[in-house]
């Protein structure tokens, strides 16, 4: 009870601030950052060999299986310590540096989380709400009716995913730029997946609507948007969207992918380049670029509600099934995934592999990144899986209680379902 009761003494210390940081954001004179990881009073030491060692492999199995050069991966047990670790390279040239905790890498779709706080943040500033329709702010395109802004950050819009279709264009020609207008046209042309509100299905469609239609709303472009409400407050300063025009990322990891048939077979035998590349593939839906210790940032702030007011946050996580044959232990909140305790999202784009999830009660927090996306969002869900479950068993440091943390897989599960998914393995 009395370790209940400092959690819930923490969480509002940190609720106030942030309610003082939303204020002072929304008035667009912030000047300081919040870090959600405050409310878990975190100790400042590393894991133990054991767990580390653990973690560690984890993290080459990953890179191996993916078929990566290298990948980034972090986890924050606050009862226990910390662990973050790179592995392999930067890319497959001879000579390519080592990769380092503090390289940059693709967000891929947990680039949403940004977009959906955005949103959260306006509806907790008046400017809208979570009912309109988006049609009310995008009129000149068509056949939107119905549809809520609140649905398109749920995924429940019924529009279908642009990416899908378009999955083999972005990696064989990554440094194409591509219009919004188009991806929606692109999007918006494929059957409905079902009416608004009736069936949870990604969609980047959706999100790059939002963006489009929030813009709309306040005239400030996305990128403003994200600054004022979110990279500002939570002080992430290497969280970036490139312009669309700069293809070179250097500095950051490499872009891999195989090769993609018009019939959608995947040729591993023929390696591509996808190192180069525009954000304008996957924009406020995919496109942005972070590093380790923002992403840790952003991933709790985005599971505990920390910018956002309270009624906002308990919207946000008053999560729906996902239905059909999806366990009862997945669910969609707005802008993310619930995978029993943890929050989330786990994402692929051209050449990247990422996935952050958050347990709002522990404030366990994993981030895994890997440069190869040819295994698909599916594959780095599972990587985020196992670390999360070897950490969850993390040995308290003194002084300190280990937290029950429900996880409804067990690493075992984890690491088979990441040797099923990993179809192009390095050898």
């Amino acid at each position: 009870m009395a370790d209940r009761l400092g959690r819930s003494r923490r969480r509002g210390v940190v609720v106030a601030a942030a309610a003082v940081a939303l204020a002072m954001g929304l008035s667009g004179c912030f000047s300081g950052s919040v870090d959600p990881s405050a409310q878990f009073d975190p100790v400042d030491v590393p894991l133990g060999e054991e767990v580390s060692a653990n973690l560690g492999a984890v993290l080459d199995q990953a890179v191996a299986l993916s078929g990566s050069s290298g990948g980034i991966a972090g986890v924050w047990a606050p009862w226990a310590g910390e662990w973050t670790a790179a592995s392999g390279t930067v890319g497959f040239g001879e000579g390519d540096a080592r990769v380092r905790t503090g390289t940059a890498f693709h967000l891929t779709t947990v680039t949403t989380e940004i977009t959906c706080t955005v949103l959260l943040r306006l509806v907790d500033a008046g400017t809208v709400a979570l009912d309109d329709e988006v049609a009310d702010y995008v009129d000149w395109i068509p056949t939107l009716d119905g549809i809520t802004l609140e649905q398109l950050c749920r995924h429940t819009s019924g529009l279908a995913d642009y990416y899908p279709t378009l999955r083999r264009h972005f990696v064989s020609n990554p440094e194409r730029l591509w219009s919004p207008t188009e991806l929606l046209s692109n999007g918006l042309a494929l059957s409905r997946i079902g009416p608004p509100g009736e069936q949870v299905r990604e969609s980047r469609t959706g999100i790059l609507l939002l963006a489009l239609a929030l813009e709309q709303r306040t005239g400030k472009p996305w990128a403003d948007l994200a600054e004022q409400y979110v990279f500002g407050p939570l002080g992430l300063e290497d969280t970036r969207m490139p312009q669309p025009n700069a293809t070179d990322h250097s500095g950051a990891m490499g872009g891999y992918a195989s090769a993609i048939a018009a019939d959608g077979a995947v040729d591993c035998a023929a390696l591509l380049d996808d190192s180069d590349q525009s954000s304008s593939m996957g924009g406020a839906a995919a496109g942005a670029v972070s590093t380790l210790e923002d992403t840790r940032r952003l991933s709790e702030a985005f599971a505990t509600g920390a910018l956002l007011s309270e009624s906002s946050e308990r919207r946000q996580w008053a999560s729906i099934p996902l239905g059909g044959s999806a366990p009862a232990w997945q669910s969609a909140g707005i802008g993310g995934l619930q995978f029993g305790p943890m929050r989330g999202a786990a994402g692929e784009s051209a050449g990247a592999l990422t996935a952050a999830f958050t347990d709002p009660e522990s404030g366990l927090t994993v981030v895994i990144a890997l440069n190869n996306s040819t295994p698909g969002a599916g594959f780095v869900r599972e990587v985020a899986f196992a670390l999360a479950s070897v950490a969850s068993k993390a040995d308290p440091a003194s002084g300190r209680e280990r937290p029950l943390v429900e996880l409804p897989w067990s690493v075992d599960q984890a690491m088979a379902k990441m040797n099923e998914l990993g179809i192009c393995p390095k050898a």
